[in-house]
């Protein structure tokens, strides 16, 4: 199955009186707002913006809007760019439904995890976005 691919464009303005993240982004096709704290970081917001609307629109049934291909006219003091987001990779980094795996460990761990209520599944989703850098 092919992944679904969907470029829309974003107007990035600043907010000079805004210190901490002054970049404010307009996704017209979505009639979204998202903000960043610098325009790579904006960018970033307006992809992960995209995705998860995208991705509502596609879990509630509704129409998802056209790719826009156009850049639209800006002010003097806005930039404008396209922003693509392949909305099946999104959902498959941003997927949390469990997945059932085998593991084996040593039977003395097994008995003292047991006694002690350990909930296996969750130590090791703990330790696996430890290891790997993750925040959830």
């Amino acid at each position: 199955m092919k992944d679904k691919i969907v470029v829309y464009p974003i107007i990035i303005s600043k907010d000079p009186k805004d210190k901490s993240v002054p970049y404010i982004v307009s996704i017209p096709a979505l009639n979204g707002h998202t903000q960043g704290t610098s325009i790579e970081d904006a960018i970033e917001m307006s992809r992960d913006y995209i995705g998860l609307k995208v991705m509502d629109l596609i879990d509630d049934g509704m129409a998802v809007p056209t790719s826009i291909y156009d850049i639209p006219k800006t002010e003097p003091d806005e930039l404008s760019t396209l922003v693509d987001v392949n909305i099946s990779a999104y959902r498959r980094q941003h997927d949390s439904q469990p997945v059932k795996k085998t593991v084996n460990i040593p039977h003395y761990l097994n008995e003292r995890g047991m006694e002690s209520n350990i909930n296996f599944s969750k130590l090791l989703t703990q330790a696996l976005e430890r290891k790997l850098g993750v925040k959830k």
